[in-house]
């Protein structure tokens, strides 16, 4: 899939507030400062389209781009950042969970895994909680640029490993980096196949 046209929509505070369209929605998530808006921006071809924040945990809002004028991508806040107030983390998290329950539009959630890291409860949790609920969604790891080839080979036959301790189909899952553009096509025929189903 080519991508000619990439704009920002808007950004809402809730789900119901979020475009009333009957669009395909992708939605990317992960935990705070997992490289969520530089993947965004190299899918898109388009540098400054997801604002990247050098400060971890600042995107509290969930925001529509949307894509050849055909689909929207999703931009949702990213989890688990502890300097957050209690009531702050309890808000973002009913927001992310009534968005990815309630919004019928969704089609595919993205969780990004940092590809350096040894699996964490955090994610864990949130991977098993999209699969309780019955949604599907893919994994993306981040930042492959910062390993060696068979080093980030390793991390990603870890972290499967991990989950078939609790999955019998494990999902599906991408390599990404946002300097090299690995993994660009690979996400974007995933999603131009998913659109071709619906």
């Amino acid at each position: 899939m080519e991508i000619k046209k990439s704009e920002f929509v808007i950004s809402s505070p809730t789900a119901m507030q979020c475009p009333n369209d009957t669009k395909a929605e992708y939605a990317f998530i992960g935990r705070s400062n997992v490289g969520k808006s530089s993947l965004i921006n190299m899918l898109c071809n388009h540098k400054g389209l997801a604002k990247t924040s050098a400060t971890p945990g600042k995107t509290l809002l969930i925001s529509h781009f949307i894509i050849n004028n055909e689909w929207y991508l999703v931009d949702l806040p990213g989890y688990g950042y502890a300097k957050r107030s209690k009531s702050v983390q309890k808000k973002l998290q009913q927001m992310i969970s009534s968005y990815i329950l309630q919004r019928e539009q969704l089609v595919n959630v993205f969780v990004l895994i940092d590809i350096r890291h040894a699996p964490m409860t955090i994610d864990l949790e949130f991977i098993d909680w999209l699969g309780k609920s019955n949604v599907p969604f893919s994994i993306v790891f981040t930042k492959a640029d910062k390993l060696s080839t068979l080093k980030a080979k390793q991390s990603v036959d870890t972290y499967m490993e991990k989950l078939k301790e609790t999955w019998e189909e494990l999902p599906p899952y991408f390599v990404s980096s946002c300097v090299s553009k690995t993994g660009r096509d690979e996400i974007l025929n995933y999603i131009d196949n998913i659109n071709k189903s619906l």
